[in-house]
């Protein structure tokens, strides 16, 4: 057990590392800065110390909570009724784009070091915050989990200009997407009746992810009753809520564990290319089956990156409400059966 002192120093070296990698990647304008600068503070004690730390249990499932809240904050029930006449070929190609998903999961699992469960995991397209969260409850790998699946929204929000650009030649500068403008004390009101409700949910219900989806439900029906206007979760609260995560998921790294995980990322590159590429086609087949522009379908279903995606629809004069809907569609699909995938997975392949 580490003493007092060894311990306030190790915690003051991961925060100095957490904040200050936090800030470059912000400034590289990489996704979740905030969480893979919390993710490599972590790493930099367990690289270095034989000291072991772990993130107080209740304080990583308030971090769950935090997630849950924040993803529950983007439901709009008038958007997921809006898709209309369209929700069956809507529920078609998200099955597909889960099916191409947990193929690429396939794939990477076909390596020794990982399991079925962590591939299906690393690479299930959309919430990829909410899956790392859970990813360890479901009897993942997190650090593999976390790291492919940031690897695939790095690549997609690369991707996705030069797609958009190239192929559909959009007129720039047309909208913008608004994130929400409710008062900071009613967003802060509104954060605290969703995770402290959705944290009782989750003690009375027995399901793996509670934590997660029993915040992110209560913060949904906030959301969608319009109550408090249109509330949004603090940046300063998500940025809580990656650094619990984050450096949670950092502390079980070790150097043998680090070195796998470097020697896949060639092989996981190619799978993820290969999958925004099906995904790409996903996209197609929406247009082709609803009266859809072929810019907006490909947006919608565009495998991660939300908050990018939903700026870049805006930015070119797509339809923010109908990106929006079938990205939080595919989304909540994906977090409400993750736990039965997991059992399935782990039954069928030990």
């Amino acid at each position: 057990m580490p003493t007092e002192r060894s311990a306030v120093a190790a915690w003051a070296l991961i925060l100095l590392v957490t904040g200050t990698t936090s800030v470059a990647f912000e400034l590289l304008g990489l996704p979740s800065a905030v969480l893979f600068g919390a993710l490599l503070g972590g790493m930099a004690h367990a690289l270095t110390s034989p000291t072991a730390l772990r993130v107080p249990p209740f304080a990583f499932r308030v971090g769950q909570a935090l997630i849950g809240v924040t993803i529950g904050s983007l439901v709009s029930l008038s958007a997921l009724t809006g898709m209309g006449s369209d929700l069956l070929p809507i529920l078609v190609v998200t099955v597909g784009t889960v099916a191409i998903s947990l193929l690429a999961g396939r794939v990477l699992a076909v390596r020794d070091d990982v399991s079925h469960v962590t591939g299906a995991f690393a690479m299930i397209a959309g919430g990829a915050s909410g899956v790392v969260a859970i990813a360890r409850e479901l009897g993942a790998d997190d650090r593999v989990v976390t790291v492919v699946q940031y690897l695939r929204v790095l690549v997609v929000l690369m991707v996705m200009p030069v797609v958009t650009a190239v192929v559909f030649h959009p007129e720039h500068g047309v909208g913008r997407f608004d994130q929400g403008g409710a008062p900071f004390g009613t967003d802060l009101v509104y954060v605290a009746i969703a995770l402290v409700g959705g944290l009782l949910v989750a003690g009375a219900v027995p399901v793996t992810t509670a934590a997660l989806l029993g915040p992110l439900a209560v913060a949904a029906a906030l959301s969608s009753t319009g109550w408090l206007g249109t509330p949004a979760v603090p940046l300063v609260l998500q940025w809580t809520a990656y650094v619990l995560i984050g450096v949670q998921v950092g502390l079980r790294f070790t150097r043998a564990s680090l070195a796998s995980i470097a020697r896949m990322l060639p092989v996981v590159l190619v799978v993820i290319v290969s999958m925004i590429g099906l995904t790409a086609a996903m996209g197609a087949a929406l247009a082709w089956l609803t009266p859809i522009d072929g810019l907006t379908a490909y947006l919608a279903t565009t495998p991660g990156g939300l908050f990018a995606v939903l700026a870049t629809a805006a930015d070119s004069g797509s339809d923010v409400t109908y990106v929006m809907a079938v990205q939080l569609f595919r989304l909540l699909v994906i977090l409400m059966f993750t736990p039965l995938l997991a059992a399935r997975l782990r039954a069928r392949h030990g």
